[in-house]
């Protein structure tokens, strides 16, 4: 009798920013499949300032995806992590979102934009923009003030301890038909960590990607982040995040919570302090919750890569 080849392990990692670029260095040394399904909502710095100027839809967490999961080539990788600090149009412009901008301009699309830079990467993976619409997005805040703007809200100019009372994304934005495809067909989904409501959160928005993820037989992860955050997440304990993420979600998709219980160093604890953030207490007792010392880096509060992917791999 002849065995059939043993099929690689389909992992998609939902979020943005840091968090999923922690997540995909840490699993792409793994025999896996690796997919990231990219928030499309960021409107600061050099992203926001290409995404005014030329209507494109934002580049910043995409590159981010795209160094992650690409190959060691030297130079090339050097160059998209490149940041200009003069210039009178270029100071502070990132080089890659500069590229992918104009990656854009001669495909004619987003997409077609992405799959070209991973070719130049030599990426392991694919890296998918969660929407193709252009949207922005908005928070009503407790006292019933309405922020609009992604970056607005991660550096609010109103007072940061208002809780946030509900999200939106305006237009309404649609589901990509690749990170759909990608999301059903998965064996294990990785949701997280990333700033719950403008790197977490914005993809559940996006309609079609709720039940996708409902209809996925995969096993849902959600990774819990370290840290609080002023103007997002502040007072919140590990409960908070996952009681928020199942508002918006629903309750039955995620199977299983990775918590870190290591607190970081006291003096690292002081400087967070200074910015009005905590470190997030894993005070969940759900039989769902994995909890394990996570922490790395020795300047920043941030998941270790490895730790994680070890974890994660693990499940």
């Amino acid at each position: 009798m002849r065995m059939g080849k043993k099929t690689r392990e389909k992992v998609v990692v939902i979020g943005g920013g840091t968090g999923s670029y922690n997540v995909l260095r840490g699993l792409k040394h793994y025999p896996v499949d690796l997919t990231a399904v990219v928030a499309m909502m960021d409107s600061g710095g050099s992203t926001g300032r290409l995404r005014d100027e030329f209507g494109f839809l934002p580049p910043g967490d995409l590159r981010r995806c795209l160094l992650a999961l690409a190959g060691e080539a030297g130079l090339l990788r050097s160059l998209f992590e490149y940041r200009f600090s003069k210039g009178q149009g270029l100071n502070g412009h990132s080089f890659g979102n500069l590229f992918l901008t104009v990656l854009r301009d001669l495909t004619g699309s987003d997409a077609a934009a992405v799959r070209e830079a991973a070719k130049l990467l030599n990426v392991q993976g694919q890296v998918l923009p969660v929407t193709l619409n252009n949207c922005q997005l908005g928070v009503v805040l407790e006292n019933g003030q309405t922020i609009v703007g992604e970056t607005n809200i991660n550096i609010p100019k109103h007072d940061p301890r208002l809780r946030i009372k509900s999200l939106f994304i305006v237009p309404r934005a649609r589901i990509n038909r690749e990170a759909d495809g990608a999301i059903r067909t998965a064996d294990k989904i990785v949701i997280g960590p990333g700033d719950l409501y403008t790197s977490i959160l914005p993809n559940i928005l996006v309609a079609g990607v709720k039940p996708a993820l409902r209809e996925s037989k995969a096993r849902v992860v959600y990774v819990c982040n370290i840290m609080t955050k002023a103007g997002e997440t502040l007072g919140f304990k590990a409960s908070d995040f996952v009681g928020e993420l199942e508002r918006y979600l629903g309750s039955g998709v995620v199977r299983t919570i990775v918590c870190n219980d290591r607190k970081p160093p006291a003096l690292l604890m002081k400087r967070y302090a200074a910015e009005k953030a905590a470190y997030v207490d894993p005070d969940l007792k759900d039989r769902r919750v994995l909890k394990a010392d996570l922490l790395g880096g020795h300047d920043l509060a941030r998941h270790d890569p490895e730790k994680l992917g070890r974890v994660l791999m693990g499940l």
